[in-house]
């Protein structure tokens, strides 16, 4: 046990149910013990808990809502193909060789697929058939492996197949074998007749047939491929060919889990095969709408009082965008940066629903309230009151608590009034050429997260291009807008709403109005013209360019046009009223979490970094004493990759693996106790020449070296500097 390598190899021990149970306690007690303020972390660490359960509720029905069109639509498919096959039109919509299959388009964000397909199979089995069965490309890499994986999922028993390696594996475990069954079609066509009459036997009268299509109660048999792009393409076109000559004695369907684009159906699979599927294409919601619609139902609301500021916002929605496309992620994402607010930031007490909140600030203590003092939107609102107010906020805890209790109302209000107007903003601003402000609400969002969006040059472009609306489209986006304001709830937006009507109203009634036509441009013009034929003198030619010049100035508004500026500034008002910056309003850090950079540590890996610290420093993560050792040395009972891997630090680009070798084995040798006197110090035996060379090919993997044929005997070294 000198050396820890794994070389030795891993064993995995599955923990029981009350392991569990005790690794959950350990989460609350590492939360309680590493707060910073240890008397209310307990009561923090529950609020988080219900918050996120509050959180994790909404989201799994949101998207349980958004999976529902495709799921359901595949659902009607399989009943449709079963009812079909059932019929005596079968023959007449399909050709007898054609198996149903459903291609189910879904995009590139690939974590997310195993929930779905998992729904999926969940809704097929309980609703359209029993015998379903899902397969990785990474578990059938041979048509004897597929057929194996689709018989044992769907037969729920053991499956041999012949072969040598198996037939091995079948006489070491003979006993769980007795009931096997062997790898075919005809096996699985047998097993399925068997189980239909089963089902059946309650039904008196019924004549039983040998085709599928005669008996109405055999319900599908529906194989789910979960990523079609993966699969060998040999695979699946043997596959696909056998089952269809089982078609008619196995009511067969299969569903493509396509991530790319339907075209790869045909560049995988050949003419002659793909003619043997009845194909239906299916399209999910991409994943970027996805994403839309979980910012807008989790982040712009005030249901929640957990908030993120601009730049951890930014951090998860790049990792969304340019590393996984995946929900799930993110969503994890807002976990983390809930778990560490509330680990991290004592006041949080505060962040919960309006009535606990105002009751917990109640019993905030002195060592609290010291806090409360020290944030820095507190001092910002202290230093604009008067003398006496501020002594008495400075020096008073009484009065601390009630004006917190007034800030808390403050800031909940500030966000009943900021969501609406946002989306306001951007119903108006969504469809302008260019997208000044963004197209997704989520980048208008991040704006005004950042500083005073009315000070931003492109909010100024923006208003200019809206003041060259048409009437009727400027109709459609303020009705949009009124909708917004209708399912507001607080005092100012109803009373935004009132006003956003009443021009409504106005607008609408310039059609039925009997108002004059304001002077054309073209009359206004050509009246000076007249004078220009009269008299051609350079003084008077002067005069009159300068009275169609001023006429030009001081042309008068329509009445459209003095009602859309009036409800343009009436939105110019109610931006800079509502949509202030969180950062202005006192207590924010009570709700906001801005350390954007540990969630970027924690969420965006850098796995080579992590590789290298370990190398350099194993006894961070083996937590073994033996290990420790000053910087820049290695211990000789570290495992054999972090001695190889110190020791490569030490030459140039060519390594000589003989020198490597017997290095190593010197290390080795002062790790075993041989004294450096022995005739068997540094001794290369066949333990310590096969240890090495593990420990060469694990970092050849690791991409710390490479092969050359520079020199036989030698390797290249790929990097430089130590960690």
């Amino acid at each position: 046990m000198s050396t820890s390598s794994v070389s030795k190899g891993c064993f995995v021990f599955k923990p029981s149910a009350k392991k569990k149970t005790k690794t959950t306690l350990s989460l609350k007690d590492h939360f309680i013990r590493g707060c910073e303020d240890a008397e209310n972390s307990e009561l923090r660490f529950r609020l988080c808990h219900d918050l996120w359960d509050e959180i994790k509720t909404d989201t799994e029905a949101l998207q349980d809502e958004l999976n529902r069109n495709i799921l359901d639509s595949l659902l009607d498919f399989t009943r449709k193909c079963s009812s079909t096959r059932q019929h005596s039109d079968w023959a007449s919509q399909m050709r007898a060789s054609e198996i149903p299959t459903a291609a189910l388009v879904l995009g590139v964000n690939v974590p997310d697929h195993d929930m779905t397909f998992q729904s999926l199979s969940d809704l097929l089995q309980q609703s359209v058939s029993p015998h379903v069965a899902s397969v990785k490309a990474k578990e059938c890499g041979a048509l004897k492996h597929l057929m194996k994986r689709v018989l044992e999922r769907l037969m729920d028993t053991v499956v041999t197949v012949d072969d040598e390696e198996e037939e091995e594996e079948a006489e070491q475990t003979s006993a769980r074998l007795n009931n096997s069954v062997h790898c075919s079609l005809s096996t699985l066509c047998v097993w399925y007749n068997t189980n239909t009459k089963k089902s059946n036997t309650g039904t008196p009268g019924k004549k039983r047939s040998s085709a599928v299509r005669d008996d109405p109660q055999q319900p599908p048999v529906v194989i789910i491929f979960k990523d079609f792009e993966a699969f060998n393409p040999k695979v699946l076109q043997d596959f696909i060919l056998i089952c269809s000559r089982y078609i008619e004695r196995l009511p067969l369907m299969f569903i493509f889990g396509i991530a790319t684009s339907p075209s790869t159906i045909q560049h995988m699979l050949p003419h002659s095969v793909s003619s043997l599927l009845c194909i239906e294409l299916f399209q999910s919601l991409s994943c970027t709408q996805h994403l839309a619609t979980v910012i807008d139902k989790l982040i712009l609301t005030h249901q929640f009082p957990f908030k993120l500021n601009g730049k951890v916002l930014q951090v998860l929605i790049s990792i969304f965008l340019y590393h996984d496309f995946s929900v799930r992620n993110f969503i994890k994402g807002i976990q983390l940066a809930l778990l560490e607010h509330f680990h991290s930031q004592p006041l949080s007490v505060l962040c919960c629903k309006k009535k606990a909140a105002l009751l917990n600030v109640m019993q905030l203590g002195h060592q609290d309230l010291e806090r409360v003092r020290q944030l820095q939107s507190f001092k910002r609102y202290a230093e604009k009151q008067e003398p006496q107010e501020q002594e008495h906020l400075l020096t008073d805890d009484t009065h601390l608590k009630e004006v917190c209790q007034k800030l808390i109302k403050d800031l909940r209000k500030y966000h009943k009034d900021y969501y609406p107007i946002l989306r306001c903003l951007h119903t108006l601003t969504s469809s302008l050429p260019r997208y000044p402000l963004g197209k997704q609400i989520r980048e208008l969002h991040l704006i005004c997260l950042e500083k005073n969006i009315w000070e931003n040059e492109d909010y100024q472009s923006a208003m200019k291009l809206l003041k060259m609306l048409a009437k009727d489209q400027l109709i459609a986006l303020l009705q949009r807008c009124e909708e917004t304001l209708q399912s507001a709830k607080s005092k100012k937006m109803k009373s935004a709403l009132v006003q956003l009507e009443d021009m409504l109203h106005r607008l609408k009634q310039l059609d039925t109005g009997a108002a004059e036509p304001p002077p054309s441009v073209e009359d206004i013009i050509t009246s000076p013209l007249k004078n220009l034929q009269k008299k051609t003198d350079l003084f008077q030619l002067q005069k009159t360019l300068l009275e169609m010049n001023e006429s030009r100035r001081s042309k008068k508004l329509s009445p459209f046009e003095v009602l859309r500026n009036e409800a343009l500034e009436f939105i110019d008002s109610l931006v800079k009223s509502h949509l202030s910056p969180p950062e202005s309003q006192t207590l924010n850090e009570v709700c906001y979490y801005t350390s954007s950079a540990t969630v970027r540590r924690h969420l965006n890996a850098t796995p080579r970094t992590s590789i290298q610290a370990a190398l350099n420093s194993p006894i961070y993560y083996l937590q073994n004493e033996r290990l420790k050792t000053e910087d820049g040395v290695v211990s000789n009972a570290a495992p054999d990759i972090c001695i190889v891997y110190k020791l490569h630090l030490e030459c140039g680009r060519l390594i000589n693996l003989y020198d490597w070798l017997e290095a190593y084995a010197t290390v080795v040798s002062a790790a075993e106790g041989i004294e450096p006197d022995s005739d068997d110090f540094g001794k290369v035996d066949d333990v310590k020449h096969a240890r090495f060379i593990r420990a060469v090919s694990e970092l050849e993997f690791l991409g710390f070296i490479k092969s050359t044929k520079q020199k036989t005997d030698h390797v290249a070294r790929l990097s430089w500097g130590g960690c």
